[in-house]
């Protein structure tokens, strides 16, 4: 049992999926998975493992930011022996270059967060999933016929901002859109030698103000989260 994470050894998978939000990990294990458990709900943090396709697999969440999914992706790796995390949320489009719905699979995460500096004393702003899960989605996504494309994500501290211009990091890497948590993951799953990826569904187009309703939420993410079911069965 680990500080965050109150499932026994042995009942997390060696490969999770990991959204930001615990509602949304209870809504892919009880519509996904068979005998779903609820394996973990400490601090209201839902884990689930069941089994999808004869395999076993867990979801759980990792709350917002780089802080949160530092702790539980990094007890996961190192308490559970998981080997591989994919991490499937939502981003806000930079550009209109990109539609609500769109798939994204993320291919570098840039930040001019701290976080990898600090924690393990990796120097790089932009980080990429680690292993091979990446072109294991992209292949994935290609059998199901479902179009996704390969993207430079901006990975935010901040979600509120004083100037509204896009940062100018994300204007130098060509950052397509923004989230919260890939570098974050990147930079554990890299100094812990795991496998890692995120895998995002454009919510909002910020030049625009367009967005995802909340009652449209449930049914555009399915396209996502089987996508990421199916990567990860493959992975197994």
């Amino acid at each position: 049992m680990s500080i965050h994470i109150s499932a026994k050894k042995g009942e997390i998978a060696k490969v999770v999926l990991q959204p930001g939000d615990p509602l949304r990990a209870q809504y892919i294990a009880e519509n996904y998975l068979e005998n779903a458990k609820l394996v973990s709900k400490t601090r209201g943090i839902f884990y689930y493992t069941g089994i999808y396709k004869g395999k076993e697999i867990t979801v759980g969440a990792s709350g917002m930011g780089f802080p949160s999914i530092g702790i539980y992706s990094f007890e996961l790796f190192t308490e559970y022996e998981v080997e591989t995390i994919i991490r499937i949320g939502t981003c806000g489009a930079y550009t209109t270059d990109l539609k609500l719905f769109d798939i994204l699979n993320v291919e570098n995460a840039a930040s001019e967060s701290t976080y990898a500096k600090y924690a393990w004393e990796i120097q790089n702003e932009v980080l990429t999933p680690q292993g091979n899960i990446f072109n294991v989605i992209n292949d994935t996504a290609e059998e199901l016929s479902l179009k996704t494309k390969s993207a430079n994500v901006h990975s935010s501290d901040i979600f509120y901002r004083k100037d509204q211009n896009i940062p100018a990091i994300a204007a130098q890497y060509k950052c397509l859109a923004v989230e919260m948590e890939a570098f974050g993951l990147f930079a554990n799953a890299q100094y812990l030698g795991k496998n890692a990826a995120t895998i995002l569904t454009v919510s909002d187009i910020i030049p625009t103000h367009e967005n995802i309703s909340s009652d449209e939420r449930e049914k555009a993410l399915q396209p996502m989260i089987e996508l990421a079911l199916e990567s990860a069965w493959k992975s197994l």
